[in-house]
């Protein structure tokens, strides 16, 4: 309970500081550390706390296969993640256009956030059950996924015509059902103890999909010297702070 309303208050919280005063440059900083975030929380933790159970292997890496493509058939059917436009971003539309495209995502956009963040809270319940340290750190990468993600959504919704105190709390409401996520994935997942593995391998695919998919080719997009340096160094930080706080080696 704690995490899952901890973690979606921060998150929502964050990504409004952000992206009420602008500060891109910050944004960008914080999408290299979640790289390094859920990779490695994904690679050297979950994934090796869900193998070292004692579940079938083969079972195991069916359910990540299974959770790569799930992840990138929600893609393609804009329920879990959404593409941003701006006016001004370069692209030559009409005066308005981009507003009127957002209007229509807008509710939509809330959606489609609900779901993920109520699936954010059986995750984050599984990783408990499974490890409480596990549990913390999994708490940590999903904020550091989602605030990057919810300034997206705070711009679009501004755009699409909400004030900023009645997107801020639309996208906190939201971001509470992870409240009902994490609930119901404790009380279930407690009864059922040899779902976990998988569930947690399901974890990481979505983590996986999200960091190689998505954050890492926007990052790429940035090729100079001057910021692959600091990405490099952040994605590092990201990693030695899970090392750091799960003792991962």
């Amino acid at each position: 309970m704690l995490a899952t309303t901890i973690g979606g208050v921060a998150s929502i919280s964050a990504a409004a500081v952000f992206s009420f005063t602008l500060l891109s440059k910050m944004v960008e900083r914080m999408v290299s550390l979640s790289v390094g975030i859920m990779l490695s929380t994904a690679l050297l933790h979950a994934l090796p706390e869900a193998f070292d159970s004692g579940a079938d292997t083969h079972k195991l890496f069916a359910t990540l296969l299974a959770g790569l493509l799930a992840f990138f058939l929600l893609e393609k059917l804009a329920i879990l993640r959404h593409s941003h436009h701006h006016e001004g971003d370069g692209h030559h539309h009409a005066h308005g256009h981009d507003a009127r495209e957002a209007g229509k995502s807008g509710w939509m956009i809330l959606i489609g956030d609900g779901m993920h963040n109520f699936t954010d809270g059986i995750l984050i319940a599984a990783a408990f059950l499974a490890n409480p340290e596990l549990g913390i750190i999994t708490g940590l990468a999903i904020i550091a996924h989602e605030i990057p993600q919810e300034i997206g959504d705070f711009i679009v919704l501004l755009n699409a015509g909400f004030s900023r105190r009645r997107a801020y709390v639309f996208n906190l409401l939201c971001s509470l059902m992870a409240v009902a996520g994490g609930l119901i994935g404790y009380y279930t997942l407690d009864q059922a103890n040899g779902l976990i593995p998988y569930v947690l391998v399901f974890a990481s695919s979505g983590f996986l999909y999200i960091a190689v998919s998505d954050l890492m080719p926007q990052m790429q997009r940035r090729a100079t010297v001057r910021e692959s340096v600091p990405q490099v160094l952040l994605i590092g930080l990201g990693v030695l702070i899970v090392v750091f706080l799960t003792g991962a080696h």
